[in-house]
Parts: structure tokens; C-alpha cells; sequence
């Protein structure tokens, strides 16, 4: 299974675009400011079938676990609950498609020279996100 390129924990190293890709989805602006500042580091497990991502920073800390290919009701770490769904694409990236309110988002995380790139994307405002393996 070509997640287990994904496995372990990545530091934050660059990102463009985000402010405006969280306005987009709605979040406040002191939450915006904080989450601009923050320099997360994302810790990906398997256990069994069962995947969690945990995005851990000074500000907050969250995760979730999914299967691949199954729906479930996901808290975001800026208050939404959504209906995500994460399946992954025979490149090896995981796609997560969140729903809420009518809305929708599309986050990709995908190795790309070592590094993992995580893309966000919401109505055309995009966002990247490059992690180091720790």
C-alpha cells in the first residue's frame, strides 16, 4: 500500500497561500492569524486499516482517523463539521474532500521529492504546504 510512504512525522517548512485559502473557507480573522503563525507538525499512523492524521502546534492540536473510502463526520480544527472522504489515488496521494453547508474543499497530500506537499483548494483558492520528515 503506497501510504506507507506517508508514515511518520513531517515539519512544516513553507507555505503560500494559506491565509487566503482559510478566509475562503470562512474562518475568523484572529483564527487566521494564529493559524499563519503556527508552524504544525503532522504525525501520520497506521494501525491496522485505520489511519489518523494529528496535526499538532502551540495553538492547537487535533486528528482524526478514517478508513480509506469511507465517509465520516470530521471536526476541523477551526469549528466545522464536515462529511470527509479520503481515498487514495494510484500515485500514491491521499485526497480528502471535506462537505459542509453546501461547501466543499479538497486537501491532497502527496510525496514530491521526499518532501510531503500538502494542497489545499476550495473555489479555485489554492494553498501549499511543504513538510520535512522529522
Amino acid at each position: 500500500m503506497a501510504i506507507d510512504a506517508l508514515l511518520g512525522k513531517w515539519c512544516l517548512v513553507s507555505s503560500e497561500g494559506f491565509e487566503e485559502y482559510m478566509k475562503e473557507l470562512g474562518v475568523g480573522m484572529a483564527m487566521r492569524k494564529m493559524g499563519s503563525m503556527a508552524k504544525p507538525d503532522v504525525y501520520i499512523i497506521k494501525d491496522g486499516d485505520t489511519i489518523t492524521i494529528k496535526t499538532e502546534s502551540t495553538f492547537k492540536t487535533s486528528q482524526f482517523s478514517f478508513k480509506l473510502g469511507e465517509k465520516f463526520e470530521e471536526n476541523t480544527l477551526d469549528g466545522r463539521k464536515t462529511q470527509t472522504l479520503v481515498s487514495l489515488k494510484d500515485d500514491g496521494s491521499l485526497i480528502q474532500e471535506q462537505e459542509w453547508d453546501g461547501k466543499k474543499t479538497t486537501i491532497t497530500r502527496k510525496l514530491v521529492d521526499g518532501q510531503l506537499v500538502v494542497e489545499c483548494d476550495m473555489n479555485g483558492v489554492k494553498c501549499v504546504r511543504v513538510y520535512q520528515k522529522a
